[in-house]
């Protein structure tokens, strides 16, 4: 009896200890650069001749690979009728961030009416229209001229316009600025166990369980004053 009242003393400290690891580590997040300016090419290969498009002012890619002078990046996701790009982009002109932004690819669709004329043309009218809606990627200047790179079902290509496409920015890469010494406060550092800890922590359990074991299968010494009695 006394046996068993040590060893439930001891289960509030076996069971705590025993339980206790450390925080299994998560899967790697994806890491994400943004194109802080106007200025971003997306390219197809790792040659400056490859320039397909200027990524949208202040919208990610997914870093797949980081380079000297390329990094291998995607933009955009397969979720018709968007469409993933697998490419490159100059690692000194990304910015790279620490986290998983919200909204890292713009997801923009265009209309455009064009007008017809002859056989095209509607009764009674001399021109006739039709709209089309196309994906939006990114501008690209030639000549002076704007193009936009765009998607129409499967097929990628350019089309010329007048003005470039209306977007919202992002502003989640800005850094804030540093409070001022009146108000700037120091967060509390994040509590977690250290190594030697945990080992201790481990050693601590291993006795206690050692003891518990000794308690309930431990070989009892023969009583004082005789040899012990044989059982027939």
């Amino acid at each position: 009896m006394r046996k068993l009242s040590l060893l439930l003393a001891l289960f509030p400290l076996i069971l705590p200890l025993c339980a206790f690891s450390p925080t299994p580590a998560h899967a790697e997040e994806p890491r994400y650069a943004v194109a802080p300016d106007t200025n971003v090419w997306f390219y197809t290969s790792e040659a400056e001749e490859s320039r397909l498009f200027l990524l949208p002012e202040t919208y990610y890619v997914r870093v797949l690979f980081e380079g000297d002078t390329f990094s291998a990046v995607e933009y955009l996701e397969n979720d018709p009728p968007y469409r993933k790009l697998m490419g490159y982009c100059r690692t000194d002109a990304l910015l790279f961030v620490d986290f998983v932004p919200l909204r890292p690819f713009l997801r923009k669709q265009i209309t455009v009416t064009y007008t017809l004329g002859g056989t095209g043309a509607a009764p009674g009218n001399e021109f006739g229209e039709v709209e089309r809606t196309f994906v939006y990627y990114g501008d690209r200047y030639e000549h002076g001229q704007l193009y936009l790179y765009v998607l129409e079902g499967d097929t990628f290509g350019f089309i010329p316009a007048d003005t470039p496409v209306e977007f919202e920015r992002n502003d989640d890469w800005l850094v804030p600025s540093a409070p001022s010494d009146e108000t700037q406060t120091t967060a509390p550092a994040k509590s977690g166990p250290d190594v030697w800890q945990i080992v201790l922590l481990c050693a601590v359990c291993a006795a206690a369980v050692g003891i518990a074991f000794l308690v309930l299968y431990g070989r009892r010494s023969p009583p004082s004053g005789g040899a012990p009695r044989s059982e027939l």
